[in-house]
């Protein structure tokens, strides 16, 4: 890649065990508003995932001290990676599947074993039974005690990074100078454990296993810190860790790069300055396979299924979609359906940490994901276990909405207002076939029951459908919540220096859920505004949403819509805008002043063109008869004190 391309950052078991899945709840098919607003079904998800969040506080601490342990006995791998390995494969659950785990497992996915989620075989490589070797203990002690299987996944990730740095983990022959997360990332690729038999060469060029390398390095690019959960934020150098091709591929946030110009050009390469990611601007896309642009669906990466995994016809036209919960990882799933032993595969799958799509079976044909009902279905796979509720993020239900609203526009049988709204279930509940959109476990002769207990149904079909109330109330005067910060926080989960366009504050700077302060509920978001002393321009603060990419941000409706949000600060001389995508690229909207020490509410109306400003690419005023929620900004004279601004109740009233 040129040089010219420069970023600017770049303990017991059975404590720990995984719960048993919840009984089914019986509530009313029909959303049940409290407020005008919340229905039971959303009351009750998230007075389950408080309890959830209680339940597991003490375990992901007790992980904490243990990712200690391995850095001390592993002093190779890059600090913050284990956490993030955790992250990506379990979400810090110690996950203990069925011993008869071909009867559970969804569409035969191999096993994934403790917090660290290793694989036992079963079609994947056996990384339990190599973590055993390499510690000298039992399988069955990688798979049952916590430390242990973090140790396990330690050993087997310093063994790949020593393959390309032999002198990794010597603090002396390194001089002091440890190794970057972008340094290990074809160690990462190797060892995702997507195949049973060791691969030849040290580099991988499996988008799989990229696939999932990028994933590890974008939970420490963006860092969590979400119910327990916590990843240290750590700037990724992304063109240290992929080349500028792998990059367009994986849609890398490129937004550490300092976007001064509409677009940067950089050698056939571009930055998109609304998305901030690296496109290819040649005449042909520098992919050969995967990443190619799908022709169904423009957003998703193309990266087709193994031919014997589906059937490359119908026989019946395309009239329902089924809701689907993996049972697994992303890049996990994406290499199942490419084995040519699995005999499975979806349309779709897609990644809970950012809405990132891929397709890998054509709309026109018959992907083998929801047994005797396959040859009028598309399938869609959602990152994620059934019985973890943090796997289920509003990026992942956005990008889904989007995607089935896709389906809506190009399938005359299947009508988005015959989604269905009504309570999740952890069992079989064989619904209509007038219901058009539904679970796995809704279809008649199924034997799976995801989504499950957890999966918003009342949410999902008011994204499907925006504007709609819940489908109870006129559109007139409802209300429809985009982010209440009560359980996560929400489409707003990347700190607020993350975008290039962000100037004044320092990279200390935090957004986090509080639940001591808030205007409404049990919560808000805290963003903690810190300066950046090595420079004294005023603060502007792009504080995205949905990672910054309009795929995974929230629906709107122009016509009659007002976008709002409470606030609260105790500085003066606080202002705030909205960022919105419209189809000409961002509009952003006038300045509304934030008064100190009270909560106040701020609106603008979609469709007045007096309160949108050209921002990138814009015209000044909202086109679009449907946009997407861009970033919330924040706006303020430099000043060297920390600012705490909270947000709570982000709303689209119409």
């Amino acid at each position: 890649m040129s040089h010219r391309l420069t970023l600017l950052s770049v303990a017991l078991t059975s404590l720990l065990a995984a719960p048993a899945m919840a009984q089914s709840v019986h509530l009313p098919v029909e959303p049940i508003l409290l407020d005008g607003s919340t229905s039971l079904e959303e009351a009750q998800l998230e007075a389950t995932l408080r309890a959830e969040e209680q339940r597991l506080a003490p375990q992901r601490a007790a992980f904490v001290r243990m990712f200690a342990q391995a850095y001390k006995r592993y002093p190779s791998i890059p600090a913050g990676t284990l956490e993030a390995l955790a992250y990506v494969q379990s979400r810090w659950l110690h996950m203990q599947p069925a011993h008869d785990h071909q009867e559970e497992a969804h569409h035969r996915m191999p096993a994934a074993w403790g917090v660290m989620g290793l694989y036992h075989g079963q079609g994947f490589a056996d990384q339990v039974s190599e973590g055993a070797r390499l510690l000298g203990v039992s399988a069955e002690q990688v798979r049952n005690d916590p430390l242990t299987n973090i140790l396990a996944a330690a050993a087997l990730l310093d063994a790949q990074i020593r393959r390309d740095h032999p002198l990794a983990g010597n603090p002396r022959a390194l001089k002091g100078q440890a190794l970057t997360p972008e340094a290990i990332r074809p160690a990462l690729a190797r060892y995702a454990g997507y195949s049973a038999s060791p691969l030849a060469g040290g580099e991988v060029d499996s988008f799989a296993r990229n696939s999932f390398a990028f994933d590890v390095l974008l939970a420490q690019d963006r860092g969590v810190d979400d119910r327990g959960i916590k990843v240290p934020e750590r700037a990724i150098a992304w063109e240290q860790a992929f080349d500028a091709r792998q990059l367009v591929v994986m849609r890398a946030p490129m937004v550490r790069l300092d976007v001064a110009a509409d677009r940067i050009e950089i050698d056939g390469f571009a930055v998109d300055p609304v998305t901030e990611t690296l496109t290819w601007q040649g005449s042909a896309s520098p992919a050969t396979d995967a990443g190619i642009a799908s022709t169904d669906y423009g957003p998703a990466i193309w990266n087709p299924a193994h031919s014997t995994n589906y059937t490359a016809s119908r026989s019946a036209a395309v009239s329902a979609v089924t809701v689907h919960t993996t049972q697994g990882s992303y890049a996990g799933s994406i290499s199942w359906f490419q084995n040519s032993t699995s005999n499975v595969s979806a349309h779709y799958v897609i990644r809970s940490s950012d809405g990132q799509v891929t397709q890998m079976v054509r709309d026109a044909h018959t992907a083998w994901h929801v047994r005797n009902q396959n040859s009028y279905t598309l399938g869609i796979e959602h990152e994620g276990w059934v019985n973890n509720s943090s796997w289920y993020t509003d990026a992942m239900y956005t990008a889904s909405a989007a995607l089935v609203r896709n389906f809506c526009a190009k399938f005359s049988a299947i009508s988005c207002a015959s989604a269905y709204k009504g309570a999740p279930s952890s069992g079989l509940v064989e619904l209509a076939s007038s219901v058009k959109i539904k679970g796995h476990q809704h279809f008649p002769g199924q034997n799976h029951t995801d989504p499950g207990i957890n999966w918003n149904w009342s949410k999902y079909y008011n994204l499907i459908n925006p504007g709609s109330g819940g489908g109870t109330t006129p559109p007139s005067g409802s209300t429809t919540y985009l982010d209440r910060f009560e359980s996560t926080v929400g489409r707003f989960n990347t700190s607020p220096t993350y975008s290039g366009s962000t100037t004044g504050i320092a990279t200390t700077s935090s957004a986090t859920r509080d639940c001591t302060t808030r205007k409404n509920g049990s919560c808000s978001l805290r963003v903690l505004l810190k300066d950046n002393t090595a420079t004294t321009a005023n603060w502007a603060v792009r504080l995205l949403s949905g990672g910054g990419s309009p795929a995974s941000n929230a629906s709107l409706t122009r016509a009659n819509g007002k976008i709002g949000f409470w606030a609260y600060t105790g500085a003066t001389g606080m202002s705030l805008r909205v960022g919105i995508d419209d189809s000409d690229g961002t509009e952003r909207s006038v300045a509304r002043a934030l008064p100190a020490n009270t909560w106040t509410y701020v609106s603008w109306t979609l469709a007045d063109a007096a309160q949108w400003d050209a921002w990138s690419g814009g015209n000044g005023a909202i086109t679009a008869a449907t946009v997407t929620l861009d970033a919330v900004w924040l706006e303020r004279a430099n000043t060297a004190y920390d600012v705490n601004v909270y947000i709570d109740d982000v709303q689209i009233v119409y």
